[in-house]
């Protein structure tokens, strides 16, 4: 999973909302597409550019898929935004 894949991924408003929508815990696709004036289609999608970008994992239970947030990515992505702003403010200082 390369960061250029996380960060295409979080640029688009749907999928930061979807995401948003998975902090309180797994949902199928089907409870998210509700959430939504688009096709189940374009959730499908989105749900797939979320997966590549190991933002979220999905886990069968049944004839149900259930989608769920993965924070360690969201964590990484802290981190090194972190790291920049560390190395910008050093940078100032000399």
């Amino acid at each position: 999973m390369a960061m250029q894949d996380t960060l295409r991924a979080l640029a688009d408003p749907t999928r930061r909302e979807i995401l948003a929508l998975l902090r309180a815990g797994p949902l199928t696709a089907g409870q998210i597409a509700e959430k939504f004036p688009v096709s189940a289609a374009a959730i499908s999608r989105h749900l797939s550019v979320l997966k590549e970008a190991d933002l979220v994992r999905d886990q069968r239970e049944g004839k149900y898929i259930y989608y769920e947030l993965n924070a360690s990515v969201l964590e990484e992505i802290l981190l090194w935004l972190t790291t920049l702003k560390g190395e910008e403010k050093d940078e100032t200082i000399e």
